[in-house]
């Protein structure tokens, strides 16, 4: 069985359709995949609706934008309530301040190049969250840089000219929330230092005492000394080890199933979860838990 449990949609910073993405699941032979969209669980209908068409099984999920010690982390939240008012209202919170982020860093970037509002919209999907990947996108088609990777280097780095943060929950208080809610916090890509400054391994554990449950260990982002770092602390701490692809469609080189999570472990995730796991045999869908 592969299974694997980060993917986005245009409903964050992907360029596929929650449907599409699900079609394209199933061509790349996966079994089950999770829809873990940046603060948003707006894709989660319509790529339920694919289950039975593609036979792919759906892990309704969402990757949570998160603060603790002073440096941003990502929180995957799996197989949460699809109704808890206080995790929706904090990830409603999150997309707000992004797009407000957004228009900030496009006017400071106009100042010095061509680039519009109405160029940045063109390239996010309808209902998008709009992020710094929709602005390198527009800097693409504008002929700026060669490519998204590129204006990530300078124009829309962290701590670049243009940089501006967002709003992000603290990830102990975020922790909670998802086991309030029912899901089951995974820690995305810990050691991606490539993405910026990333938390130590006490950090790690003061997380796995509030509750965290595991750790996204198979990560393009990481290397095999990282990996292997990553599962002693997994069971050290006797957190989960998952793997997964964090594909955003043509946005980024990263391929659907190119790491994946062990079966056992999907198990251990879905006994731990309020949510249920979307599969092909289901003949209806009502709600998520």
């Amino acid at each position: 069985m592969r299974i694997d449990l980060h993917t986005h949609s245009h409903h964050s910073d992907g360029t596929d359709s929650p449907a599409v993405l699900m079609v394209r699941a199933a061509a790349a032979g996966l079994d089950v995949v999770a829809l873990t969209d940046h603060d948003t669980t707006a894709g989660w209908d319509e790529a339920a609706d694919q289950v039975a068409r593609t036979g792919v099984a759906l892990v309704p999920g969402a990757e949570l934008s998160c603060m603790v010690a002073g440096v941003s982390v990502h929180l995957l939240s799996l197989l949460h309530a699809d109704d808890d008012a206080a995790l929706l209202g904090e990830m409603e919170h999150a997309r707000s301040s992004r797009n407000t982020r957004a228009r900030e860093m496009v006017r400071r970037i106009a100042e010095d190049l061509p680039l519009t509002w109405a160029d940045v919209q063109d390239q996010a999907g309808p209902d998008a969250t709009i992020g710094r990947p929709h602005i390198a996108d527009a800097l693409v088609a504008r002929g700026h840089v060669p490519d998204r990777s590129a204006a990530f280097e300078n124009i829309v780095a962290t701590g670049g000219p243009y940089y501006v943060g967002h709003y992000a929950q603290e990830a102990h208080a975020a922790i909670g929330r998802v086991r309030a809610a029912g899901g089951v916090p995974i820690l995305a890509h810990p050691r991606a230092g490539a993405r910026g400054r990333t938390i130590g391994d006490a950090v790690i554990a003061d997380l796995a005492g509030a509750g965290l449950a595991g750790l996204e260990v198979d990560h393009r982002d990481h290397t095999e000394a990282d990996r292997a770092h990553l599962r002693g602390l997994a069971r050290e701490l006797d957190l989960l080890v998952t793997g997964a692809s964090d594909y955003h469609g043509t946005g980024k080189h990263n391929r659907l199933g190119e790491h994946t999570t062990s079966p056992e472990v999907l198990e251990a995730i879905e006994a731990k979860a309020r949510g249920r796991i979307i599969r092909p045999d289901d003949t209806h869908l009502t709600r998520y838990s």
